[in-house]
């Protein structure tokens, strides 16, 4: 069987984790779309590992495949490999030939137009990632399958690489060196080819899950980013390059829509709410220089408000796994919960960093919005109308601070009564059972409700 992986919110909400604590049940872990953009920790016999491209589940011993929606950047694929090889383990890494290859020219001219644009649309990594799916669109791509047969490869670049040395020189006024240079490219990537053969690395990917699953195996299909920054489904044009929603994962893996719906969908939530970049946040708690709309710095903004987003931003280290980047800060947005529950067809919730919150004396939640002087309970489907919208507030009792470890070796009865009066709250206005609830960054920090493969 499959379970799907969603964050239902702009990323960060630890799938990586939800990932790792069903582990022990699951042969194969396949993501399905974005690139070394997607940084994840996971936290396995108390030794942390930071990612950004190789599948979380590979760390616990389980094959990781990256499938055809992901963009696949070789060089940061081998780095990730050989230092989890240094660090003891033995990551078995499949990777799709129908996926595309991010070339140093993607990076290049990710820098160049991230420069250009100013604030029209998301703030990105610089790593190549939506100049990558700009090639898969406009069918000048390089796909993982091109760096096998030299042939093929050198034809592609011959073609492709003068456009891009053009755009760079002649659109933008760059400079442009060798990562526009066709014989240094076909050489490198050439012999990344001869790597991803010689270990036995490539495959076809929907029928290789396909016949894993036939075969019985569980398999997991694991979204990058979230919900609200989906290219079809988010806050456009403050999004990512692909779909991180449930749909993504059929499209992204080869699997069959049927076989992905016939399986288990969990929607992983943060208990508060974070993001990198600019655009609206109609729950924001303070702000963040260069990323907050009309954010004019701490002496014109509300104290107490800059005081608990600092405090919530240390607490839950809400700095960027990949950028360094401090995320912005805002209490959970329930509209942006119910929109992600309809897009993806949650089975399930696993919420994490209830811990995070803990000792405040009281914490809110955006449980609707005003819009144009009327309440709505969900997105709008512009971002300008949702830069217009007002969170209307609710506010629960805080919980305290406990052993968190012993609260997640008793289980949910014992998570303090407040808290468990949030959880209920999100769970009943999303109509989506609770499967999981996270407590720490730990495995053995999590409460596990129910087991999607049993």
């Amino acid at each position: 069987m499959t379970v799907t992986i969603v964050g239902s919110q702009l990323g960060d909400e630890g799938k990586g984790g939800v990932v790792d604590i069903y582990g022990d049940a699951v042969d194969v872990v396949a993501r399905y779309q974005g690139g070394d953009n997607a940084g994840h920790t996971v936290v396995h016999d108390g030794t942390k590992y930071k990612l950004s491209l190789v599948p979380s589940g590979a760390v616990r011993g389980k094959i990781g495949v990256l499938g055809n929606g992901c963009v696949v950047n070789p060089e940061t694929l081998f780095d990730e490999i050989d230092t989890l090889r240094e660090r003891g383990l033995d990551p078995d890494v499949r990777v799709a030939e129908r996926a595309h290859v991010i070339l140093p020219y993607h990076r290049a001219l990710d820098g160049i137009e991230e420069d250009e644009k100013d604030d029209l649309a998301a703030g990105t990594t610089k790593r190549g990632i939506g100049p990558t799916y700009e090639d898969k669109a406009g069918r000048r791509g390089v796909r993982i399958g091109d760096l096998l047969e030299p042939d093929v490869l050198r034809e592609r670049l011959e073609y492709v690489v003068p456009q891009k040395k053009a755009l760079a020189e002649e659109v933008f006024g760059k400079e442009t060196g060798k990562a526009f240079d066709i014989d240094q490219l076909f050489e490198t990537y050439r012999e990344y080819g001869e790597r991803l053969a010689n270990e036995g690395m490539t495959v076809d990917c929907g029928t290789y899950l396909q016949s894993r699953i036939d075969g019985g195996d569980n398999v997991m299909l694991e979204g990058a980013q979230g919900t609200s920054i989906d290219i079809d489904h988010g806050i456009y044009p403050y999004v990512t390059s692909s779909n991180p929603t449930a749909g993504g994962a059929t499209v992204g893996s080869g699997l069959g829509p049927t076989v992905v719906g016939q399986g288990e969908v969990i929607g992983i939530v943060k208990a508060y709410l974070s993001r990198v970049g600019t655009g609206p946040l109609p729950t924001e708690l303070g702000g963040v220089e260069g990323q907050t709309p009309n954010y004019d710095g701490a002496a014109g903004a509300d104290g107490d408000a800059e005081e608990l987003a600092t405090y919530i931003r240390d607490e839950g280290g809400e700095y960027g796994t990949v950028t360094g980047r401090p995320r912005r800060v805002g209490w959970l947005d329930m509209p942006m919960l119910r929109h992600a529950a309809r897009a993806n067809g949650f089975t399930g919730l696993a919420i994490n960093h209830i811990d995070v919150l803990a000792g405040l004396e009281e914490v809110k939640v955006g449980h609707s919005y005003v819009l144009d002087g009327e309440e709505t309970l969900t997105m709008p489907p512009t971002t300008e109308a949702w830069g217009r919208c007002e969170a209307t507030l609710e506010t629960f009792d805080g919980w305290s601070n406990v052993d968190w470890e012993a609260v997640a070796a008793e289980g949910y009865d014992a998570i303090p009564e407040n808290a468990r009066a949030y959880l209920e709250y999100i769970a009943d206005e999303l109509e989506t059972p609770i499967y999981a609830v996270g407590v720490g960054p730990g495995r053995e920090e999590t409460v596990i409700v129910e087991d999607p493969y049993e």
